[in-house]
């Protein structure tokens, strides 16, 4: 079994690369798009409203695809690494905006006009009383959905990523052994485990007091 340890290896390698991109690109934009939903410009809202169900309503492996084998017909040709992280993005940053949103929303209206009684500019009120409070709101959904989405990073099998199962996939077809997928298997584990360890400590820690 240790012959296939260097390629499951640099599937971990890959794995966590395209993670981080996913995670960081997509809170990101999911974050911008509830600022900017909070400005209540009705047009704005709309149109983020329909990018967000958009892609809360597509499969993550169906938008691969689309992504992989529909933007050559436009001249661009996106590796399968970038289909796989700019998908698995978007499809993140849906769904944290609706969970950026349900925790500004959240936040009691009486909070917003006292902000702004004390002189507050609506942007101050957003950042330094909203936000802070959305934000201890959203940890849970938010590390769930996160985790849920990243280990999607296995899809991009089916574009050629050379992830862990993509390298598993690979090391088993040429030995006929299925040794490289339970090691790719265990790899998972020990990759995803302590993140969801971690986020259930963080959800501890921020929890409400009751």
């Amino acid at each position: 079994m240790l012959k296939y340890l260097p390629d499951i290896l640099s599937g971990v390698v890959v794995t966590i690369e395209l993670a981080l991109l996913i995670v960081v690109t997509g809170i990101a934009a999911g974050l911008a798009l509830a600022l900017l939903r909070s400005l209540g410009i009705r047009p704005l809202n709309w149109l983020i409203i329909g990018i967000v169900d958009l892609f809360r309503s597509l499969p993550p492996l169906v938008v691969i695809v689309l992504i992989y084998f529909g933007l050559p017909s436009v001249d661009l040709s996106p590796s399968g690494f970038v289909s796989t992280w700019l998908s698995l993005a978007l499809v993140l940053m849906a769904f944290s905006e609706e969970i950026f949103w349900a925790g500004i929303t959240s936040v009691a209206k009486g909070q917003w006009e006292a902000a702004r009684s004390t002189g507050l500019s609506f942007g101050q009120t957003l950042m330094n009383v909203v936000l802070p409070q959305a934000f201890r709101l959203t940890i849970p959904p938010l590390t769930n959905r996160t985790i849920a989405i990243t280990k999607g990073t296995a899809l991009g099998t089916v574009v050629a990523v050379t992830e862990i199962l993509g390298q598993a996939s690979s090391a088993m077809s040429n030995s006929y052994n299925p040794s490289p997928l339970m090691m790719g298997a265990a790899a998972y584990l020990v990759l995803f485990f302590p993140v969801v360890v971690a986020a259930r400590w963080v959800e501890t820690k921020l929890a409400w007091k009751r």
